[in-house]
């Protein structure tokens, strides 16, 4: 009896092992299947719409969505974003599950279908997902022979590495190198690949440029890779340097540009020293055209207090004036000046006080 307990319990435990263990192992075979991304209808027209779900992202992630021509969920989007309607694309950011549920407008690629619902991230690590879907009315075309040939792929992180001169101070345009190894994982060699490397400013689109790396690559092979990296005149904030092979993008790398103040100390000084220069021709112009004084010089605008005239000694070489004479009234004569010793006011009289005053009448003699 007891041995009957026994064996029921143990296949009660293993019964109960099995329901918390089957749970587990089904989450972690959909984390490692990686993202997952499914549709309402496999099949639209243009003006139409499917809702898009998703799992396996990562919790709060902005994702893309697109419809994009010449791809299948085994090779991709050939001719990346270019092969896509980027005009009625939609942003869905992923809720904390990783999950996400959002409403794709069915557009018409730019190239030919097989087509497909393409989720990528925008930020963060890359992650991607295509699901089949059949654009009602849009003409298919097969999808360019694959190539059996070498196949790059990025062994090391990218960086970049130089450093700005001091003409990038005053403008010039900041360049880099772009490092990174790559190694031949195919079975056939790679003679001269072209790279496509692009700069995106904040959330704009990168502007790519194709750069050759010149060199053989045999199977198994692996080659450290120098691209160069410019940016317009006067750039400056925060870039993304992306690297491109064969349509998919294999790595991105950030870019702090720093601020060219040399070109703001020109505008400080171009402010100053111009207000400056006009003032002084301006002043010129104005001395040019006021009206001069009768002396000579010319009027500055405003009436000076008089100052009185200074008088220097006379050196002792100089001949001393004469003492000034004194003047002659019209109804004397030269010899009778009041106060001449010639002449007299009054007629003579004593000193003497007992004698008295008798006046004199001056009549005509």
């Amino acid at each position: 009896m007891s041995g009957k307990a026994g064996a029921l319990r143990l296949s009660t435990l293993a019964v109960v092992v099995a329901l918390l263990v089957v749970p587990f192992s089904g989450r972690a075979a959909v984390a490692a299947d990686g993202p997952v991304v499914t549709l309402s209808a496999s099949q639209g027209g243009a003006g139409g719409a499917v809702t898009v779900s998703g799992s396996g992202w990562r919790s709060h992630t902005l994702l893309m969505l697109l419809v994009c021509g010449r791809a299948t969920p085994s090779r991709g989007v050939i001719g990346g974003t270019n092969s896509c309607a980027n005009g009625d694309g939609r942003a869905v950011t992923t809720d904390a599950r990783g999950g996400f549920r959002r409403r794709l407008p069915v557009a018409e690629p730019p190239v030919p279908c097989p087509c497909v619902v393409h989720v990528a991230t925008v930020t963060g690590a890359e992650a991607q997902a295509d699901t089949v879907l059949q654009v009602a009315g849009h003409p298919v075309a097969p999808l360019p022979a694959e190539q059996s040939g070498g196949r790059l792929a990025i062994l090391s992180d990218t960086r970049l590495t130089g450093s700005s001169g001091p003409l990038t101070w005053f403008g010039a345009p900041p360049s880099r190198t772009l490092v990174f190894t790559v190694g031949n994982t195919g079975t056939g060699a790679i003679k001269d690949p072209v790279f496509h490397v692009g700069s995106a400013h904040g959330v704009f689109a990168p502007q790519w440029d194709d750069r050759q790396w010149h060199g053989t690559l045999a199977p198994g092979g692996r080659a450290e890779v120098r691209l160069p990296v410019e940016l317009s005149a006067g750039a400056h904030g925060d870039y993304t340097v992306s690297l491109k092979y064969d349509g998919k993008v294999l790595a991105e790398q950030p870019w702090g540009v720093g601020r060219p103040w040399g070109v703001t100390l020109f505008w400080i000084l171009l402010c100053l020293v111009v207000p400056a220069a006009l003032f002084r021709i301006g002043m010129a112009v104005v001395d040019r055209v006021r009206p001069r004084r009768p002396g000579g010089s010319r009027s500055s605008g405003r009436r000076l207090p008089s100052r009185p005239a200074l008088r220097l000694p006379l050196s002792r070489s100089r001949t001393p004036e004469p003492p000034p004479t004194n003047p002659t009234l019209p109804w004397f004569t030269p010899g009778s000046v009041p106060g001449d010793p010639a002449g007299r006011l009054s007629a003579p009289h004593t000193d003497s006080p007992s004698s008295p005053t008798t006046p004199t009448t001056k009549g005509p003699t």
